[in-house]
């Protein structure tokens, strides 16, 4: 549960304040990744380049519903701290729901997801930052350029997928289907000339 503690309520507020200040006018352009849908729009807030390689923070706001599926980072923490709404969070087969004020750690190699069933505003840090900038930028591109669906519905948006998890394995891992299926995916995308997208 969050402390509720008034000097803990007073910096949330301050957090939640400084957040929701921040307008389309004021942010970065090339800083925000909008997926025109779920997983909505993404704010990039560090970037390893800045935190020596410590971190990635992003803060997201989700407005449509939708789920993320179960995945995991073999090498990386990352963590949930919502500033408004409430997420349903599954971490190692247990789901909960996550209120404003309230924080989730995932540690490494730990299975983990959400879910959204209204809008929502959430600090999103990965630890360390790896190459996540890199995934989840090429994850956009994907949705906004190619037009894959999430999930993929049809087997040239399921080897385009599989092609950037297969470079990005290190960083993060579908859990279902097993990631051998999403190699053997990107192969075939290899042999058939397929090309995700790059900046």
């Amino acid at each position: 549960m969050a402390d509720s503690s008034p000097a803990r309520t007073l910096m949330l507020g301050i957090a939640v304040c400084s957040y929701m200040t921040l307008t389309e006018a004021d942010a970065d352009p090339s800083r925000i990744l909008d997926h025109e849908g779920f997983p909505g729009r993404w704010e990039i807030i560090e970037t390893a380049d800045e935190t020596g390689g410590k971190r990635f923070k992003t803060r997201i706001e989700l407005d449509e519903r939708g789920r993320l599926p179960p995945h995991l980072h073999p090498t990386a923490e990352e963590s949930y701290q919502i500033i408004a709404g409430e997420l349903e969070i599954q971490v190692d087969g247990e789901w909960s729901t996550v209120e404003a004020g309230e924080e989730v750690v995932v540690p490494p190699d730990t299975e983990h997801a959400f879910e959204n069933t209204g809008p929502a505003e959430v600090i999103n840090v990965h630890r360390p930052a790896m190459q996540f900038e890199e995934f989840f930028r090429g994850f956009q591109r994907l949705k906004t350029e190619r037009g894959v669906p999430m999930p993929p519905d049809d087997i040239e948006s399921s080897i385009l997928l599989a092609m950037l998890v297969v470079e990005h394995e290190d960083e993060q891992r579908v859990v279902h289907p097993p990631h051998w299926v999403f190699e053997i995916l990107a192969r075939l995308g290899d042999l058939l000339g397929y090309r995700p997208p790059t900046e």
